[in-house]
């Protein structure tokens, strides 16, 4: 064996890959709860949800479809469980639903324009990604049960839960409205701050 064999065999080991470099520095996250970092959030209970939703619905009876879309993105649930947050999904995109088309664009401006409006369209922003994404519990993922395999390989998502004889076609449109409707009124900054924050409806 040379010289050169031998001093290779000896120093490129694979040792040095075994060494958890993160727990040797003190500020990894290794070495502390990273959930200390985000402030608590109030558990929203599915009893507190039924009422906030009967609030909004009888705005929304009332003829104040912008209090109502208020009054639904002023409490969004972000702690809580699957059904809770299901259900104010509902709520939200019935909201959505009626309202006419020509009334998006200014309704959302009046709110953008009012105090802590431009959370309220980040809030909106993410019950428009989680009802394009099927409504699921667990991560705003999509629930298997209601795709249907297609013949390009991809996957075409069903009716919303809870509303069976709606098309899903009509309810993505609508969604799909709403979505460019707030990019025109927010910008591309509203995606961003969706995608990027920990709070999740």
């Amino acid at each position: 064996m040379s010289i050169i064999q031998q001093h290779t065999a000896a120093t490129l080991s694979d040792a040095w890959r075994t060494i958890n470099i993160d727990a040797l520095d003190p500020d990894s996250s290794q070495n502390f709860d990273t959930s200390t970092l985000h402030p608590p959030l109030l558990e929203v209970g599915e009893a507190d949800v039924r009422q906030l939703n009967a609030q909004v619905r009888q705005l929304l009876r009332g003829g104040d479809a912008e209090g109502a879309l208020r009054g639904s993105l002023e409490s969004p649930v972000y702690n809580g469980s699957d059904a809770a947050k299901d259900q104010h999904l509902q709520t939200v995109l019935e909201v959505l639903q009626s309202i006419k088309a020509s009334d998006m664009t200014p309704m959302l401006l009046r709110i953008y324009g009012s105090p802590g409006g431009s959370e309220l369209l980040d809030v909106l922003m993410k019950y428009l990604y989680k009802g394009m994404s099927g409504g699921a519990g667990a991560g705003g993922r999509t629930p298997t049960r209601n795709l249907t395999p297609q013949p390009t390989g991809f996957s075409q998502v069903g009716s919303r839960p809870g509303i069976p004889s709606e098309s899903t076609g009509t309810a993505m449109s609508v969604l799909l409205s709403w979505h460019e409707k707030v990019v025109d009124v927010t910008g591309l900054g509203s995606i961003e701050r969706c995608m990027t924050d920990w709070r999740k409806v």
